[in-house]
């Protein structure tokens, strides 16, 4: 495992994307493995800046993403389908046909919870998964619990996370109670992982998962397992 410190999120950004435009460089055809919230926006507006300059080309990745919330439409503002929309597919020249995200309006949530792990497969692994980290250690909406929960699921929101995530709504009531989530066995299977925290208050979280011990009540702290994770951590 890898943890840079940088001095800022800008840096952390622009570390970020030099970590994902190796991939795709590297291979062309890469699968992608998305994450939403606020940390990886920077790196996003990075790789669309580079693809605007001629520097990188999307035309044969696959992304898949992490979670979406149950009960939101594609183009509701806070669906995570619109914010990948928004804040890196509308601006590159990635097939909208190979971009997923799970269905929170699947008449099934099971079925679909199954199919996700399926076109995983399918598409041969995540050749590099990015993720953030919540500041209870979840990554996806892999919450803190007794268990690891292996398969893409449905999760429960924990008050901790509506309430962080609750910026983002009008009202904390807005906020969703539950989403589809990858699971950590799906997370850990992908080939790289480049975690991204930013801001002193991830500091204490950082440490606990990557120094502390492993255990379901800090989900993160099982990538100290996997073979390649870069952590890139922001103080700013």
């Amino acid at each position: 495992m890898k943890i840079i410190s940088v001095e800022s999120y800008r840096k952390l950004s622009r570390f970020g994307a030099n970590l994902i435009a190796a991939q795709i460089a590297v291979k062309p055809r890469s699968v992608l493995g998305l994450a939403t919230g606020s940390s990886p926006v920077g790196i996003y507006r990075d790789l669309i800046d580079r693809y605007r300059a001629g520097e990188l080309d999307f035309s044969e990745v696959t992304s898949i993403n992490l979670d979406e919330y149950i009960g939101l439409s594609p183009d509701h503002p806070q669906s995570y389908r619109r914010f990948m929309q928004e804040n890196l597919f509308d601006h590159v020249n990635i097939d909208p046909a190979r971009t997923f995200v799970p269905n929170g309006l699947a008449p099934d949530l099971d079925a679909e919870c199954e199919a996700y792990d399926k076109r995983i497969s399918d598409l041969g692994g995540i050749d590099l998964q990015l993720l953030g980290i919540g500041l209870d250690g979840h990554i996806g909406f892999n919450e803190p619990s007794d268990a690891f929960m292996k398969p893409t699921h449905v999760a429960e929101l924990h008050q901790s996370t509506i309430t962080a995530n609750s910026r983002f709504f009008a009202n904390e009531d807005e906020v969703p109670r539950r989403a589809i989530s990858m699971g950590v066995g799906g997370i850990m299977q992908a080939r790289k992982i480049l975690l991204v925290a930013n801001g002193i208050a991830k500091r204490t979280i950082v440490d606990r998962a990557f120094n502390g011990p492993i255990t379901p009540r800090i989900p993160a702290s099982i990538l100290q397992l996997h073979p390649d994770v870069t952590v890139i951590y922001s103080m700013e």
